[in-house]
């Protein structure tokens, strides 16, 4: 709970911001050394340049302005705030004081529209080569950019610009594009060339939005989740820009890309292509109608080239599995990754550990046990859940709830763009479409999902075993993406929400797993997807289809839970805003195998993190004002939401 001090100070903060909106804010001059040194002196004690709960200075400063008036700030937000205002302002002779005292809220969803976002915007181009080929997962010299084959103008462009940057090699990619091509250039890493526009010889790169932190890359399904946060704040243009990518890899690389990185060529992520689509339209129905068509056309391709491949994506069954292609060890892991696994077939094969990882990498020895748990890794990655113990060992052998509803509503959103933007006649390559056709796939899939995942006892959708014919009774955030999809009833919704509150609702938000970690096993790996831990694109997904089935009580709480936890952790540690949260404990400290990114940051953090920024957009757009008033005040959750 908030000690009395800080509340009365968050008060008093809600009544200067109310004057601010009234008369124009006042800046006070400043000696901006002397009060940032003296700050950190006697405030960041730990030394980190940050301002924590966990520092022991007085949590009292004061300082005089130029012009002789003394002011004084108090508690461990307040003066987080003062050292961010005075990181913004590099040195300039004023500041601000209204944006010290801003109440929490308000204050985290202004720098995501105003900061985080631009920040975290990239582009391929001259401009912006430097930034994205800055590349912080390769340790060697050459920064290599890859060209689709048939790209003649971006290879001529970047070309010429290999002159200008040292570093920089253009590299063309073939005109097929196998497994065994991509292992061959895992020594080689880089990243792919993505959309642009051309114009009087001047090529501009198309911009894209980055998860955060290390990433100089676009994820495929971070850009969806993202894409929500940029069209409330009213940045439609950088959602377009990723719709606008998401086409170009399509096109050129034949599908969505886990990431435009080498190594991923042949694995795309969840699809959520059609979503974005349809939210763009709906955000502005006047949108240009051929711009639709172009990008409705690729979805429908996506979804027939990508995801309707039979024996590949699409099973035996009639519904979808990830299905990550390639050969020998995923490349991207840390080292020591797989020690564990590849020891016990170093073992099987008679070898030491470092002779077998070799002769395996080179293929002179083959065991098709161990190529099949990698590719049940790789369609793991795939899933976007890298890692979970739902998946490991096993993902490449099931049709998932979360994928099959994701295609759920691609049929639909099809079949809605088709009937509202194209008056229900829309051609690709020849072929007529209307929406009855995508209606019809989209009721043929509802109706093998029944049949395989649903569990009427329980009263909750499982993910199917195709090859044990069997569901996998895991408790999993994924099952309930028929909530988001629409495409469960009333009472299958009823019996979701029942299970989906008493099985992974914690107190900072939805856990993505219940327990599941092999506690037998000390060594085991705490897997960064699964319990305690919550993500964003769950919470948001969820908060969604509660309220599509009416359920506005239960997604306000959820809302409220996760915009808590992230207020909370942002008061505490200095504007903190991760990639993920322990929702158990309520904390951004994640003990889990990749860490936890956006963490690390010198006196603010530059840009947060991408589909949590989103995430907290969407929460305050759907939060009432009476709960809103309680997060400024830090309310703990379960004192508002009581049994």
């Amino acid at each position: 709970m908030m000690n009395t001090q800080l509340k009365y100070m968050l008060i008093v903060s809600s009544l200067i911001i109310l004057n601010s909106c009234k008369q124009e804010a006042t800046k006070e001059p400043i000696r901006y050394s002397e009060i940032m040194n003296n700050l950190l002196k006697q405030e960041d004690t730990d030394g980190d340049k940050k301002i924590t709960i966990e520092d022991k200075g007085p949590k009292k400063f004061d300082f005089i302005n130029t012009k002789g008036t003394s002011s004084t700030i108090e508690g461990t937000y307040h003066l987080s705030n003062l050292l961010q205002e005075l990181a913004i302002l590099k040195e300039k002779d004023t500041i601000r004081l209204d944006r010290v005292k801003e109440m929490p809220s308000y204050r985290i969803s202004r720098l995501i529209k105003t900061r985080y976002w631009d920040n975290l915007t990239r582009s391929i181009d001259k401009k912006g080569l430097e930034k994205v080929l800055g590349d912080t997962k390769s340790d060697v010299d050459t920064l290599r950019l890859y060209i689709p084959h048939q790209d003649s103008i971006a290879f001529r462009y970047f070309n010429e610009l290999e002159n200008e940057f040292s570093k920089l090699k253009v590299v063309k990619l073939p005109e097929e594009i196998t497994p065994h091509f991509v292992k061959s250039i895992n020594d080689k890493p880089g990243i792919l060339n993505l959309a642009y526009t051309h114009k009087d010889q001047q090529v501009k790169g198309v911009p894209f939005v980055v998860p955060g932190g290390r990433f100089n890359e676009m994820y495929g399904w971070d850009s969806y989740f993202e894409s929500v946060g940029l069209l409330i704040d009213g940045r439609a243009d950088l959602a377009i820009a990723m719709a606008e990518n998401f086409s170009y890899q399509i096109k050129h690389y034949g599908k969505i890309l886990n990431a435009n990185r080498s190594y991923y060529l042949t694995r795309t992520q969840p699809p959520f292509f059609s979503s974005l689509i349809k939210e763009i339209y709906e955000h502005n129905h006047q949108i240009s109608k051929e711009w639709i068509s172009d990008q409705l056309k690729m979805v429908i391709q996506e979804y027939e080239n990508v995801w309707m491949q039979k024996d590949v994506r699409l099973t035996s069954t009639g519904l979808n599995r990830f299905y990550g292609e390639g050969v020998g060890i995923p490349p991207e892991t840390e080292e020591g990754h797989f020690d564990v696994v590849l020891k016990k077939y170093a073992d099987k094969h008679e070898l030491d550990f470092n002779s077998f990882v070799e002769q395996y990498k080179d293929e002179r020895i083959k065991d098709v046990e161990l190529d099949q748990y990698f590719t049940h890794d790789r369609s793991m990655r795939e899933s976007g859940h890298d890692t979970s113990n739902r998946l490991d060992a096993v993902c490449a052998d099931l049709n998932t709830v979360g994928l099959n509803s994701s295609l759920y509503k691609y049929e639909t959103d099809i079949a809605y763009l088709i009937k509202n933007v194209f008056e229900d006649n829309f051609t690709v390559a020849n072929k007529k479409y209307n929406a009855a056709y995508w209606l019809s796939k989209a009721e043929q899939r509802k109706k093998l999902m029944n049949a395989l995942m649903w569990n009427e006892q329980v009263g909750v959708f499982y993910d199917y075993n195709f090859v044990t014919k069997s569901q996998a009774q895991i408790e999993s955030t994924t099952n309930y993406y028929p909530l988001w999809a629409g495409l469960c009833t009333e009472d299958q919704a009823a019996s979701l929400v029942k299970n989906l509150f008493k099985n992974l609702m914690q107190k900072g938000g939805l856990a993505g797993t219940g327990d599941i970690a092999d506690h037998s096993n000390p060594n085991a790996p705490q897997r960064q997807w699964d319990f305690p831990n919550g993500w964003a694109p769950h919470q948001m997904m969820m908060w969604r289809g509660l309220l599509n089935y009416g359920y506005e009580e239960e997604a306000q709480e959820l809302i409220y839970r996760w915009l808590w936890t992230i207020t909370k952790n942002a008061v505490d540690y200095n504007g903190t805003i991760p990639e993920k949260y322990d929702v158990v404990n309520c904390t951004h400290k994640v003990y889990a195998e990749y860490g936890n990114v956006g963490t690390e940051f010198d006196y603010i953090t530059p840009s947060g993190f991408g589909w949590m920024n989103a995430s907290y957009q969407l929460g305050i757009s759907l939060i009432n004002k009476e709960l809103r008033s309680q997060l400024d005040q830090l309310t703990d959750p379960d004192s508002i939401f009581k049994e």
